[in-house]
């Protein structure tokens, strides 16, 4: 599971404080970050909601040099939806029964890495579900307030840091696997 967070830990993209295209900052190192975690992914999972919008964007980038328009469209993408009957994006395939039992079913198949970031809901079921093996959390320096967070009320998930890297512009990717104990 890849977040993007806030210092206090908003996954919500609200007023715009994320952008996925590094704005005017030199992000090159958290990009060449994400490329790597990209190449490890055989399958891509997301909410409704997310995909929606990341299928209302990504594709319509032509010129794209980060190299997530080209992953986005060549890997295998797995959407949690009751209500999609038609992706209308190339290698996707619906998962219209109960997340959870979808997700042990697709994890069980599969042997690569399934990649999981933004999708809220769909997170939150995982996490109570014990289905994430690691969480990796770019916090960007910035405080909301409000919004969703990644771990729900009520949740109490041990984790171990693996690992942990500081960019040029002042985020920081923390990784942690569940200690399961």
């Amino acid at each position: 599971m890849t977040e993007n967070s806030t210092l206090d830990g908003v996954v919500e993209a609200l007023d715009g404080w994320f952008d996925p295209q590094g704005g005017e900052e030199d992000t090159a190192d958290v990009l060449a970050v994400v490329q790597e975690h990209m190449a490890a992914q055989t399958g891509f999972l997301v909410g409704r909601r997310t995909f929606e919008e990341m299928r209302g964007f990504w594709p319509a980038q032509t010129d794209d040099p980060t190299g997530i328009t080209a992953h986005l469209d060549a890997v295998q993408k797995f959407v949690v939806s009751r209500t999609l009957s038609d992706p209308g994006w190339a290698n996707t395939r619906v998962l219209s029964g109960d997340p959870v039992e979808e997700v042990r079913a697709l994890r069980a198949s599969d042997d690569g890495e399934i990649g999981v970031t933004g999708s809220i809901t769909l997170c939150h079921a995982l996490i109570g579900a014990g289905l994430v093996d690691e969480y990796r959390l770019f916090v960007f320096p910035r405080v909301l307030g409000r919004g969703r967070r990644l771990f729900p009320d009520g949740v109490d998930v041990r984790l171990r840091r693996v690992a942990a890297r500081e960019f040029r512009a002042g985020t920081t990717l923390l990784t942690y696997r569940p200690t399961h104990g």
